[in-house]
């Protein structure tokens, strides 16, 4: 099952709005076909597992991180490939939250005379899939709060355009490779105009939301000038000026219009849009005022701050707005040379 994990985890980014899912097929103590979901559209984990297994299949049991889906959807139902493959056994990290499968793949299985196994490192699956699960329970994606900060908790510093170092910022890259979309407010983009992509790293750029109340957003951004603006999303108050979002509009952008909220936009409505569109996981790269309200909103799923060694930091506080006392859960401390991150869960 851990290797069914790991095969899983390299398709980060690049299934939603499925899960993502890996599959290993066992005959005695010999592994003879796995594979993993690796996007939307292609063949299911247990498919390719099975299909490379071939005729050593039959008999065999299959581990997979998602109880196989019971619906037709872009592929068949990976209920009937195993049940056709001849596979005695499976095993099963955790049970599908999908309504259209959620514990009919299981007994389908059964019925067929298959020997069902779940729960088996189901911790470590559920994290995996935590942004599929929210989307599925709760309507709108799994929230990572980024924020990097000085000593003193400000999120400027005084002459310093970037406050963390390289290998800190690498991480940050890396994240937007791995989660679907990276949002940003209006002040993010007018001070520092970033273009929000992988940069230097391999890999895919993420969905770029922007939280623009009025509609601000130069048409010189470098958000609006990407060479796929169509993967630029503006959510803008419904009373937005019109001749500036139809300029952004005339862009190729995506405008979508949000009531007004906590002095600035519903944010609720904005993940639950997000949700509604397919969108698994966003990362908030976002400022103090966008950061605060979607922790004050309950949006908020894990923070992540990164702290550098500067004292005498400048403007709001990290989390603008937050008065209230959280413990965090399920704390990680790393150092990305000179700074420190420190991870939890809400």
């Amino acid at each position: 099952m851990r290797r069914a994990l790991r095969l899983a985890a390299r398709a980060a980014g690049r299934t939603s709005p499925n899960p993502m899912v890996g599959a290993v097929v066992v005959r005695g103590d010999k592994i003879v076909g796995e594979g993993y979901h690796r996007a939307a559209g292609e063949p299911h984990a247990e498919s390719v597992a099975l299909a490379k297994a071939g005729d050593a299949a039959r008999g065999a049991t299959l581990y997979t991180t998602l109880e196989p889906c019971a619906h037709h959807g872009r592929t068949p139902p990976c209920v009937d490939a195993i049940v056709t493959a001849g596979v005695r056994r499976v095993v099963a990290a955790m049970r599908d939250p999908d309504p259209r499968t959620d514990g009919k793949g299981f007994r389908q299985l059964k019925a067929a005379g298959v020997e069902v196994e779940q729960g088996v490192l189901e911790s470590d699956a559920l994290r995996l899939n935590e942004g599929f699960v929210s989307r599925i329970r709760r309507g709108r994606p799994f929230v990572v709060v980024k924020l990097a900060t000085t000593l003193d908790g400000r999120a400027t510093a005084p002459g310093s355009r970037e406050l963390v170092g390289k290998r800190a910022a690498r991480e940050v890259t890396r994240l937007r490779d791995r989660l679907d979309a990276v949002l940003v407010g209006i002040g993010t983009v007018l001070a520092d105009d970033p273009a929000l992509t992988v940069r230097d790293l391999t890999g895919r750029d993420p969905l770029r939301v922007i939280v623009d109340t009025d509609a601000r957003t130069p048409s010189t951004a470098k958000v609006i000038r990407a060479k796929d603006p169509q993967r630029t999303i503006l959510f803008v108050a419904r009373d937005a000026d019109t001749r500036r979002t139809n300029k952004l509009r005339e862009a190729g952008v995506l405008i979508t219009t949000l009531p007004r909220s906590d002095g600035g936009l519903d944010l609720g409505a904005a993940m639950r849009w997000l949700g509604e569109h397919g969108v698994n996981t966003v990362l908030s790269e976002a400022g103090p005022r966008v950061a605060g309200a979607l922790v004050r909103g309950g949006l908020a799923d894990r923070l992540m701050i990164i702290t550098t060694p500067i004292a005498g930091g400048e403007g709001l506080p990290a989390l603008a707005g937050v008065t209230d006392t959280t413990q965090l859960k399920n704390v990680r401390v790393r150092r990305f040379g000179e700074d420190v991150a420190i991870e939890g869960d809400l």
